[in-house]
């Protein structure tokens, strides 16, 4: 069924009104008439079963049936993607929302080789949200992901630790972390905590500085097995064995 999200519903609305790009969406690209059913998401897991009654410059649906959205993960996952080269960020957010992640920040590390210009950087970011936005309907999400502000390495880093009443790991897949038993151990507990955090390096790699702040810091340093993988498969790796364990 088409998944369409609507901020501030209620479960005291007896309808849902769809306007903007979705109304175009409705009528011109999926050609949807009066009768037919919709999903509505109030984009905080709630899915709201509806069944469309106008179609005009606006879209108004009858709600028919509410419940909770079963496609969240229980723990909230943040992916902290060194940028890479390329298109290949496209990539990696479609991917991660795709596998449950709740929000994707692009960060600027030392091996980063991506000049990023400012007077580019709002449209890349606006592109990104709408990616992860198609993403999220697609997989049928009951949040749209977000896309945050470009970070530096350090402020990301330090980020982390302003909430103390999180209870929260942070993981950095590194070729040279211990062995693989090590990381089975960690993501053994990963359902007893609140948010999870994944950092992953540029194609370059994490350099040495970078990966002993994330240990000063209390990260993990952990394993993805015995083979090199490039950033684009690293990050997808770990949310689908981290959603494979989580999920219910």
């Amino acid at each position: 069924m088409h998944r369409f999200y609507v901020e501030n519903l209620s479960e005291l609305n007896k309808s849902v009104i769809i306007s903007g790009e979705d109304v175009n969406h409705i009528k011109n690209v999926l050609r949807l008439s009066v009768g037919d059913s919709i999903t509505v998401s109030d984009g905080s897991s709630r899915d709201y079963e509806c069944v469309i009654s106008q179609i005009d410059d606006e879209v108004i649906a009858d709600i028919v049936d509410i419940h909770d959205c079963n496609a969240e993960l229980p723990v909230k996952i943040r992916l902290f993607q060194g940028v890479p080269k390329a298109d290949k960020l496209e990539f990696v957010i479609q991917k991660a929302v795709e596998l449950g992640a709740v929000e994707i920040i692009p960060v600027m590390m030392e091996r980063t080789v991506v000049k990023l210009e400012e007077k580019k950087k709002d449209k890349k970011l606006e592109r990104y949200r709408k990616i992860a936005e198609a993403a999220a309907k697609q997989s049928r999400r009951g949040i749209i992901p977000e896309i945050g502000e470009y970070m530096s390495y350090k402020a990301a880093i330090e980020s982390l630790y302003d909430n103390s009443g999180i209870y929260r790991l942070v993981l950095v897949p590194y070729e040279n972390a211990e062995g693989m038993e090590f990381t089975r151990s960690i993501l053994s507990k990963a359902a007893s905590y609140d948010e999870i955090d994944i950092f992953i390096g540029p194609e370059g790699g994490f350099a040495d500085s970078e990966i002993q702040i994330a240990e000063e810091k209390g990260a993990v340093i952990i394993s993805l097995g015995n083979r090199i993988l490039r950033t684009e498969t690293a990050g997808m790796t770990i949310l689908s064995i981290l959603g494979f364990i989580l999920d219910k």
